[in-house]
């Protein structure tokens, strides 16, 4: 086999435009790689529902198969009912063939070890990397592929022990799964619920999985995507909205009037329901827009544990610190008790819960922390020099701040606001978040004089 450059391999996991960057061959080549790995034995494999989604996780359990590996195949399903099936049928990884929410002509992959803890980016991912692009495999006894499909049911199971199901409703529930994968997974969960006695009135929308992908790409983080979740809440007068990405990572939740909610406040939802259940936690949110989440773990006597961004980052700091959940702004939401990872389910279940208990509609749940804690949703710039207006930024603004952080990109901190500015790895873009303390003019005041010192 022929050494071959790869460049889909990226910080935490595998992405890239199909032909060019991933095909066929890579994915062999990330299998036979995969089995290389000491003490890789069995390997659970999933797949979303892209159109290149089967090719490519056929070819990936050949790698995996000719480099003497049981392949669990899950067929298709979401990242974390691979996650799941990693940990509960202990195999020693797992690898979901996906791209989420990216561009209809990319492809990937997203890679787990024992107990589907994160693969070290700086040193587990590099060495598949080497050894992908190197081609050099041996030839041991080959493994088999085992259908391990029927997880799924065990999977429902486990993320309704989440929540109470019998205290769930009434609540009328719009779902929007964009054609991703979510839908099939969603109907296991919500069968289960009703078997436990959850009293739910459910509206399907967009539902099956679909690779033409017929109203867009699911990514309801983007604007232009939400109001079709929006219009279907209002129009059926749900209680709650949930949309989630292609491969259900994360959801994405919208109150009674069909309002977004943006992903910061919902971290505080669901920090302060787990410091109900687990009084004096640790609850672990990444560094972007923190002032509401703070606030209230400290009211809640838990303890707040910053991480950087990331996935690999927040199970790190989760494993660490012993931290029960851990959530960050961009919907990415991580539970101690399901491996220490992230789902796009048990959320939207336990809002669920908390509305039902409370007697509270969302908008009341979520509404006075959005006044207290104003903030301006994430803005990108793209820059042709980012480091020249990162250093305008921090000359102008710096001097007058009271605290300086780094752990991810720079936050700058003031009596009654906040910003954090950070750049991104794979382009020259630009991200900044900024928050107040009661004052939505100040939040716009100072995104416009950033802006400005960016602009140059």
């Amino acid at each position: 086999m022929t050494a071959r450059t790869i460049t889909c391999f990226k910080a935490y996991d595998l992405r890239g435009r199909l032909g060019d960057e991933l095909d066929e061959d890579v994915a062999w080549r990330v299998g036979r790689a995969f089995a290389l790995r000491p003490g890789t034995r069995r390997v659970v494999v999933g797949r979303d529902g892209r159109e290149s989604s089967p090719a490519l996780a056929a070819a990936l359990t050949r790698g995996l198969v000719e480099g003497g590996v049981e392949v669990l195949d899950l067929g298709l399903a979401g990242t974390e009912e691979m996650y799941f099936a990693t940990d509960h049928l202990r195999a020693d990884g797992g690898i979901e063939v996906t791209a989420s929410h990216n561009p209809i002509d990319y492809n990937g992959m997203k890679l787990v070890k024992a107990g589907a803890a994160p693969l070290d980016p700086a040193t587990d991912l590099m060495e598949l990397a080497r050894a992908a692009q190197a081609g050099e495999f041996p030839d041991p006894a080959p493994g088999r592929v085992t259908d391990a499909s029927g997880t799924r049911a065990d999977y429902a199971r486990r993320i309704c022990d989440f929540v109470d199901a019998g205290a769930l409703g009434p609540l009328k529930l719009l779902v929007n799964a964009g054609n991703g994968v979510a839908g099939p997974a969603f109907d296991a969960i919500a069968a289960e619920l009703a078997r436990r006695g959850a009293r739910l009135e459910i509206t399907r929308i967009n539902h099956d999985p679909d690779p033409s992908f017929p109203n867009g790409i699911p990514n309801p983080l983007l604007p232009e995507n939400q109001p079709m979740t929006a219009d279907a809440v209002r129009a059926q007068g749900a209680d709650l909205g949930v949309a989630w990405d292609g491969d259900f990572d994360r959801c994405f939740l919208f109150d009674e009037t069909g309002r977004f909610i943006p992903g910061e406040y919902v971290v505080g939802l669901l920090a302060e329901a787990f410091l109900t259940r687990h009084p004096g936690a640790r609850i672990v949110h990444d560094p972007r827009v923190v002032l509401n989440t703070r606030d209230i773990i400290g009211r809640a006597g838990g303890e707040a544990v910053q991480s950087k961004t990331g996935h690999a980052f927040v199970k790190q700091a989760m494993r660490e610190s012993g931290a029960v959940y851990g959530g960050e702004m961009s919907a990415h939401h991580y539970f101690r008790d399901f491996a220490h990872a992230d789902s796009g389910m048990i959320p939207w279940l336990l809002v669920a819960e908390l509305i039902s208990r409370s007697g509270q509609p969302l908008s009341r749940l979520v509404g006075d922390r959005m006044a207290a804690f104003p903030s301006s949703g994430e803005i990108n710039f793209r820059l042709s020099d980012p480091d020249a207006a990162l250093a305008r930024v921090l000359a102008a603004m710096e001097p007058a701040a009271i605290a300086r952080d780094d752990t991810d990109g720079i936050s700058l901190e003031y009596p009654e606001w906040r910003f954090n500015l950070r750049r991104s790895n794979t382009e020259p873009v630009v991200r900044l978040n900024v928050e107040s303390r009661g004052d939505a003019a100040l939040v716009a005041a100072r995104v416009a004089e950033i802006s400005a010192l960016l602009a140059g």
